[in-house]
């Protein structure tokens, strides 16, 4: 009986912290990063700061946690991809996952695109470009003619951009995020074709 109460405690910390997590990301979006206090986020979430405190200690601690745990699955896909030969089905693949991986942490993607200064400011910046570091060298070949390695690394950042510029146009999100995908595979296929 006593695992099964420190087992639902861990759930219950876990819950709090995911709607830390949320509440801070939802503020930080639609406020800014530096006018969000951490008074704020204890007020949305009617718990006191004293309460916020036990999970975390500054905003920043909330900002990289939510990097952390949304920007994983990029790293699995870093190292699978490490892992595999360097060919058109790989680089297809990777797409498919890092489309995946944008799609299901959109909210801190976005956050990140319309916060660039802090985001450059913060740890997680060099972090976020080290990721996107290694997944050029995953898409590219160095001794490929030059157009083609704009190619692939046009692919990825058609990725970032089909992100934001899409959210205007009418669609279904599932179609448009398919739409992006099968334009960013057709850049890394032409260069391939090469």
């Amino acid at each position: 009986m006593t695992s099964s109460a420190s087992g639902t405690g861990r759930q219950r910390r876990g819950d709090t912290r995911q709607r830390i997590q949320d509440v801070a990301l939802r503020l930080f979006g639609e406020q800014g990063y530096e006018k969000t206090s951490l008074r704020e986020i204890a007020e949305e979430l009617e718990v006191t700061k004293a309460a916020l405190y036990y999970h975390f200690k500054t905003k920043e601690d909330i900002l990289i946690s939510l990097f952390e745990d949304l920007t994983r699955p990029l790293d699995e896909m870093i190292e699978w991809g490490e892992r595999q030969p360097r060919t058109l089905a790989t680089k297809k693949e990777l797409l498919t996952r890092y489309s995946t991986a944008l799609t299901n942490a959109g909210p801190l993607f976005r956050f990140m695109q319309e916060n660039q200064g802090t985001v450059r400011d913060l740890s997680i910046g060099d972090s976020f470009k080290s990721r996107m570091i290694k997944m050029v060298a995953l898409m590219k070949e160095p001794e490929a003619p030059l157009v083609d390695q704009v190619r692939c690394i046009s692919a990825l950042f058609t990725m970032h951009a089909g992100m934001f510029a899409l959210k205007e146009i009418e669609g279904d999100e599932e179609d448009k995020r398919k739409a992006v995908l099968e334009v960013a595979i057709d850049l890394v296929t032409q260069a391939d074709a090469s």
